[in-house]
């Protein structure tokens, strides 16, 4: 039986010819990644450990995202430990405010993931990486930890579901609407430590932006990690930001799967999730009308050049609606550089939109947008659970880019081709 590309990389990374799902290996690491909530815990674990120093100063990052620009003294304390840290082991990335963006995106944008290697950050969105061919994974603040101090990992090599996809996406459907979609299919534990594997026709028609969040959002199925093949676009990509060399897989003809899901992108309407789970879909059509009193375009998974594109489309000429606060974040501040630059910026403000600084804030409740008791909020961010965004009287209906900035003018769920 041959293997999947996921265990094909965690192969090479242990230096095995084959791995089996279920087979435990240990494998080496190309990058380990921490943020400003995950990263002083795994601080705290390596000096209870007593461990003195990485493993390679080079593939240790360390970002200032969630709760940055310190919203009060106790993230201020957080951001102390990790630039301390950072300084004593002369951490190469090391992204403060003003160099910070996101993390995942930030990683690719840097350059700092590449095909076939293997990344663990102590965050769960780490598996965004799988967009670029590569095994990345979320883990636990004692894993990144052990990982800084050894550059190895332990890794239950994952069963995988492919999902083909066959097709183009039509007008205002996007990669958030593909794996939400999915995700509305299979559930969330539908795809529990395995990988999903994006095949088929329709990939080619992906822009790498899509194929981000569709990894981004892998872990809200459950699974251990998304992954994409590597194509001319991905190539593409990787030119000009990844010098060093890097290694494609391919799953084999006779690679083994748990499930086989085929998505037609030609046929799926733009999609949203309402409260309180991201399997909780409907098509954007089944959702309009809901009356909502935010609008957050941005995050992790959705807060890239082309996200913003879409939403300062529908924007530009019109006003957010009375009562309806808009919040727009780019994910780094190269994003935020181009954005300016081909004046999306000017497009959010005259809008009635207020543009903030490269954060995870209001993702998480964090910052930057804190909901109110019994407010609704239509968020392109990547989870709508209770209490998410503030009170747990308050509700987040997970949507595209499209359709954020569609509500945010009617005030209402919308779908944007009704504007």
């Amino acid at each position: 039986m041959g293997m999947t590309m996921t265990q094909k990389i965690l192969a090479r990374s242990a230096g095995l010819d084959r791995v089996e799902a279920g087979q435990l290996i240990e494998g080496r690491l190309d990058l380990v990644l921490g943020n400003d909530i995950t990263t002083p815990v795994a601080i705290t674990e390596f000096k209870k450990a007593g461990l003195s120093s990485v493993f390679d100063r080079d593939k240790t990052a360390i970002v200032l995202d969630h709760s940055t620009p310190c919203k009060d003294i106790k993230s201020a304390q957080l951001c102390a430990a990790c630039r301390e840290f950072a300084r004593e082991h002369a951490i190469t990335h090391f992204y403060d405010v003003g160099q910070m963006g996101i993390e995942h995106a930030l990683v690719p944008e840097k350059g700092l993931a590449a095909p076939g290697e293997v990344i663990i950050g102590a965050d769960s969105h780490t598996c965004t990486y799988g967009a670029l061919g590569a095994f990345s994974t979320g883990v636990g603040s004692t894993d990144m930890a052990a990982g800084m101090a050894t550059g190895l990992a332990w890794f239950k090599a994952p069963s995988a579901i492919k999902v083909e996809l066959k097709g183009r996406l039509g007008r205002y459907v996007s990669g958030k609407d593909v794996i939400l979609h999915l995700i509305g299919m299979i559930g969330v534990d539908g795809a529990l430590y395995q990988s999903l594997e994006f095949v088929g026709d329709g990939v080619a028609s992906l822009e790498m932006d899509d194929r981000f969040t569709i990894c981004n959002m892998a872990i809200e199925a459950g699974a251990k990690n998304g992954i994409f093949p590597v194509d001319d676009k991905t190539i593409a990509y990787l030119k000009g930001r990844v010098n060093r060399e890097w290694q494609a897989f391919q799953a084999d003809p006779d690679a083994e799967y748990t499930q086989e899901v085929t998505i037609d992108l030609s046929a799926l309407r733009p999609t949203v999730a309402f409260p309180h789970l991201p399997s909780n879909t409907k098509s954007v059509d089944e959702a309009a009308g809901k009356p909502i009193q935010q609008v957050v375009i941005g995050s992790c998974t959705n807060g890239r050049l082309k996200d913003l594109r879409e939403a300062a489309a529908i924007l530009k000429g019109r006003k957010v609606a009375d009562g309806v606060r808009c919040i727009v974040i780019p994910a780094t501040q190269q994003i935020y550089l181009d954005a300016m630059e081909e004046g999306l910026v000017a497009d959010f403000i005259h809008a009635g939109a207020v543009v903030s600084t490269p954060t995870c804030g209001p993702c998480l409740g964090g910052h930057m947008g804190v909901l109110s008791d019994d407010e609704w909020a239509i968020s392109t961010t990547n989870r709508n659970f209770v209490g998410r965004m503030g009170p747990t009287s308050s509700m987040i209906i997970l949507a595209s880019p499209a359709v954020a900035a569609a509500s945010a003018v009617t005030g209402v769920v919308t779908d944007p081709a009704t504007l």
